[in-house]
């Protein structure tokens, strides 16, 4: 980050919780935009033949959640799998859902998803 956004930063962690609100909607003002609810984005693709299926190469593995008594065996694994350090991987599994890895392969993401859920987590690919 740069300096100027650093310092921005620092003099928003001072505001009070009234005038956050008020700097909220006056930058909703300024910028003309609506933060309260986010947009969708739809794309067409109308240069593509929608006859043809799409077929989906890259997967993410998304991990949905864990029972409280199979957290440490997980820990173990999102530390091998992420190379996270164990308070990283703590916080991570603390803030589910979470992708673990993204853009794998079929098949190497079938592989961390079983590795996953052998600890007993809940995983999902998307």
């Amino acid at each position: 980050m740069s300096v100027k956004t650093l310092e921005i930063l620092e003099q928003l962690k001072s505001l009070t919780l009234n005038e956050t609100t008020q700097l909220v909607k006056q930058i909703e003002t300024t910028f003309n935009v609506d933060i309260s609810k986010p947009k969708l984005v739809r794309i067409d693709k109308r240069d593509e033949d929608e006859t043809q299926p799409q077929i989906q190469t890259e997967f993410d593995v998304l991990l949905v959640s864990v029972p409280a008594d199979k957290k440490i065996a997980l820990l173990k694994v999102i530390r091998t799998v992420t190379g996270l350090g164990l308070k990283e991987a703590k916080d991570f599994v603390d803030s589910l859902p979470q992708v673990v890895q993204a853009g794998l392969n079929q098949e190497a993401a079938e592989i961390l998803k079983q590795q996953l859920e052998e600890t007993g987590a809940v995983v999902s690919l998307t």
